[in-house]
């Protein structure tokens, strides 16, 4: 009874906060602290997450850059946490960094600063959604392809339109999941732990107890570094930690969930930071015992999908490869999820302040649902016409995974940036402060922007040809010119912000 009472005022006072930002509750709030770092923890799903990515540094470095660089990006991806953490705790909405951006930003600017802002959080989600849901695709294939026919040969070709069709799958599955059965989210966020769990152990065991191609040293695993990718040693270290950066670059999406947590100013910044910590031993976890049974990182590069290859090497059987490789194929699916609900949050809430064109749709909740179908449904749509662009180009469509975390990065930065220079006093009054860490962990969030952004805009190998281009950057400066093209067109004359 007192935990039901106790859950009762906390609801009420984080209402009571929300309709003091200037919005009226809508989404009912549902989810304890546990339950947020568990959402939190699906957004990343980082052993699928890092097995999706695993071909960055295997190009780029080997077993020390697999190993180090996830360590390093978890401790800066953790500043990056606690100074949204720090924000969040005064301004818990929905809108997110969209909102924080606004509120924080002088007023001659703020319009322009959270438009540009809100637009990146947007494309963000919604783009890195769409690699979500299209990594599952290609990882699900690369998981059936450890079959192989009577002359060593993959079972399944995997062209354009198979991928698009699993991939179209997987979004509608993850949009019904998400619209229909948002009551049992929390349920389904729990079991991931669980999967990952025993998934992890099962998979650490089998390949390092079985090992059929051998084991390599402890001093391998640690300190070996051989770049395979063309570049500089420097900066081809650097490009390895693409695996860790697109494994972290959820952190800040779980803020759009603000609205439907029962008390979002402690809650959620508490989530983001924990989430960064536990996925942190996961991901090595994972990763040290994969490195222990690496083959060789030169024919494991041409491998578009390396994770099934090394659990397939290391056990010697189809069979008990894919059966390890099913949690891995089970938490892709969870992961799309988390990132549906958590895209159409962001997306509702942007539309709700009059930011997105036929906002008066899109800012619709679904009484009976408790969703904001209608936003749920843009953002699958826009997913699905832009998954399109895979049979032109997979060069191009790749474009758009890289798009998906430079806007989340620079989201981020954003308040963060205005917070620190104008000298943090509105995060004093939150009820998670870093005290004198905050300037330190808002210089690295901000320092780690600034590499991450032309991080992602690179070729990962060099000589580079119209496939292995990256043409991340020219598809984000489009995403750029069209914001602002909207904004002088539309939104200088009718975009007010969020209420003040």
């Amino acid at each position: 009874m007192f935990a039901a009472e106790t859950g009762g005022e906390e609801i009420g006072s984080a209402d009571h906060l929300l309709e003091s930002l200037g919005y009226t509750p809508e989404l009912i709030r549902s989810r304890s602290t546990l339950q947020v770092a568990f959402m939190s923890f699906v957004l990343a799903s980082i052993p699928y997450g890092l097995s999706t990515t695993f071909t960055y540094p295997v190009t780029s470095g080997g077993a020390a850059n697999i190993i180090w660089g996830w360590v390093g990006v978890s401790l800066i991806v953790l500043c990056v946490a606690a100074s949204l953490g720090e924000i969040t705790s005064v301004y818990p909405t929905a809108g997110g960094v969209y909102y924080q951006t606004f509120m924080l930003s002088p007023v001659k600017w703020r319009r322009l600063s959270s438009w540009v802002c809100g637009w990146l959080y947007v494309v963000g989600n919604i783009t890195i959604t769409l690699a979500v849901n299209f990594g599952s695709a290609l990882f699900l294939i690369g998981c059936i392809n450890v079959f192989k026919d009577k002359d060593g040969n993959d079972i399944f070709e995997g062209n354009a339109w198979q991928v698009f069709l699993i991939f179209l799958a997987i979004t509608l599955l993850c949009n019904a999941v998400s619209s229909l059965g948002n009551k049992w989210l929390t349920t389904l966020d729990t079991s991931a732990i669980y999967w990952t769990i025993f998934g992890v152990i099962a998979l650490d065991v089998v390949i390092l107890v079985r090992a059929k191609g051998g084991r390599h040293t402890a001093e391998y695993v640690f300190t070996d570094f051989e770049p395979i990718s063309g570049w500089p040693k420097g900066w081809s270290f650097c490009i390895g930690l693409l695996q860790a950066a697109y494994g972290t670059s959820s952190t800040g999406m779980i803020i759009s969930m603000c609205e439907e947590v029962q008390a979002p100013a402690t809650q959620v910044p508490k989530a983001m930071v924990a989430t960064i910590v536990i996925n942190l031993f996961a991901g090595l976890a994972m990763l040290i015992p994969l490195v222990f049974v690496l083959p060789d990182l030169t024919e494991l590069a041409s491998s578009a999908q390396p994770v099934p290859v090394i659990v397939l090497r290391a056990v010697g059987h189809s069979g008990g490869a894919f059966a390890l490789l099913i949690p891995l194929i089970a938490l892709a699916l969870l992961c799309g999820i988390g990132c549906t609900t958590a895209a159409s949050r962001c997306t509702w809430a942007f539309a709700r302040d009059g930011a997105i064109p036929g906002s008066k749709w899109w800012k619709v909740v679904n009484r009976k649902m408790d969703v904001p179908f209608n936003a749920m449904m843009l953002s699958m749509v826009v997913q699905i016409a832009l998954g399109l662009i895979y049979f032109g180009s997979y060069a191009a469509y790749s474009a758009f995974s890289g798009v998906g975390v430079i806007c989340l990065t620079a989201s981020y930065a954003c308040p963060i940036a205005v917070s620190l220079a104008r000298g943090r006093h509105e995060v004093s009054a939150g009820k998670f402060r870093l005290g004198k860490l905050g300037v330190f962990c808002n210089v690295v969030a901000l320092c780690w922007s600034l590499l991450a952004i032309p991080l992602f805009c690179m070729p990962t190998t060099i000589p580079v040809d119209p496939e292995s281009m990256n043409y991340a950057a020219a598809v984000f400066v489009a995403f750029v010119l069209l914001s602002l093209g909207w904004y002088i067109a539309w939104g200088h004359r009718n975009y007010v912000g969020p209420p003040q």
